[in-house]
């Protein structure tokens, strides 16, 4: 069951992620960081929860998370009320990139601890 909710954690986030990309801007989530700080952290855990989820496809993850950061930004054309700006996707490409980090070193410290000690 664990391994079940680890694996649906991140396509949860994904899906709210696209949401809040494509939905008009007044079903947008607000807070109270700055936007750029919204996307970036938004993509970090959503990379950091796809490098947990998948720890062995841990390239691909990171490669598909950095790439989609672009695609997802393009999604808003479909959006009468939102415009897609290269800026916007640098900034959830740089997210996604600091979760992939986040994520591999996790995984790493987690491989070790996990690791038969040697006598």
């Amino acid at each position: 069951m664990t391994s079940r909710l680890i694996k649906l954690l991140p396509w949860l986030a994904l899906a709210a992620i696209i949401f809040a990309t494509v939905s008009p801007i007044r079903l947008r989530p607000q807070d109270f960081a700055s936007v750029d700080i919204d996307r970036a952290g938004a993509f970090a855990v959503m990379s950091l929860l796809f490098m947990l989820a998948y720890p062995r496809q841990w390239l691909l993850c990171g490669v598909l998370v950095i790439l989609g950061a672009g695609g997802i930004e393009l999604l808003q054309y479909l959006s009468p009320t939102r415009h897609a700006h290269l800026d916007d996707a640098v900034v959830k490409a740089a997210g996604a990139a600091i979760g992939c980090l986040m994520g591999w070193t996790l995984n790493r410290m987690i491989a070790r601890f996990r690791a038969p000690v040697a006598a």
